[in-house]
């Protein structure tokens, strides 16, 4: 498969631009275009020097709640302290340039598709390598302990040394690149690959109690968020609430894929954490 990984356009649009008006709030979903991920939305965080983020998702009370998605952006020499509270796990997907992450004293190199998972209370940092500006997601999620059951343990692995599982009667139209087995209870988030071949779909209005947020990296696609059928493609993000309908028919000539994160394997709160 010839894979490609969308990144922010960054910088501002010329004054002739034509108006992009897809970007929607709604009560159920948020859809967020690419064209939305411009220089003057990035935020600046302490303790990463030279990196710049666009937050595109983070907990709000009576919407999504459970996860913060970043998009950072590493300018050469960058450098980040990683993950400031220790109740928090997060997993870093690479899209741009390559880094060096340290974990627990062990270093690993990153390149586009690496992929990183860091549990809570993990020592990590990062630092920008190369000639280009290191670009990565950054998906966080204050990690819910169970009873009798040990936390998981940090690892690194790429997109291509993860082969995608194509769901049932699907004739391989539609697939998902798993970097966590669905029964280990270890885990209480999912961050995969979702790939579906053109023409490949999701033929029923799925919907459940895991929040979602998809960024598109590759390929286009009509998804169905709630009542609204939306057209999207590489960069383009989607925030989705529990329980919100969604469907998905992938169009144009090359695979469709979205990075996608889920909570799992947690009886659902009946009521916020204690602080």
């Amino acid at each position: 498969m010839n894979r490609t990984y969308a990144l922010p356009p960054a910088d501002l649009p010329s004054q002739s631009t034509v108006l992009d008006e897809r970007a929607v709030f709604t009560e159920a979903y948020a859809f967020l275009p690419a064209d939305t991920m411009r220089d003057i939305v990035t935020s600046f965080l302490p303790g990463w020097a030279k990196c710049r983020s666009w937050i595109i998702a983070r907990p709000l009370s009576g919407f999504a709640e459970t996860f913060s998605h970043f998009i950072m952006e590493m300018a050469e020499g960058g450098t980040g302290d990683g993950e400031p509270d220790a109740r928090v796990e997060g997993v870093l997907f690479m899209v741009g340039g390559a880094a060096r992450l340290t974990i627990d004293g062990t270093a690993h190199n990153l390149r586009p598709g690496s992929y990183a998972f860091l549990p809570a209370g993990a020592d990590w940092s990062i630092a920008q390598s190369g000639d280009a500006p290191a670009t990565f997601h950054w998906v966080r999620k204050r990690y819910e302990p169970a009873p009798g059951i040990a936390a998981p343990k940090s690892f690194v692995t790429h997109d291509d040394d993860v082969g995608p599982i194509s769901m049932p009667n699907t004739a391989d139209k539609w697939a998902t690149t798993r970097f966590v087995e669905p029964d280990d209870l270890s885990h209480d988030m999912h961050v995969n690959i979702v790939t579906f071949q053109p023409g490949g779909k999701i033929p029923f209005m799925e919907t459940h109690v895991m929040e979602h947020g998809l960024y598109v990296l590759q390929g286009t696609a009509n998804y169905r968020l709630n009542q609204d059928w939306v057209e999207c493609g590489p960069g383009d993000y989607m925030w989705l609430r529990a329980f919100c309908p969604q469907a998905c028919v992938a169009t144009g000539d090359e695979p469709f894929r979205y990075l996608l994160y889920k909570d799992v394997n947690r009886f659902p709160r009946l009521g916020a954490f204690s602080q």
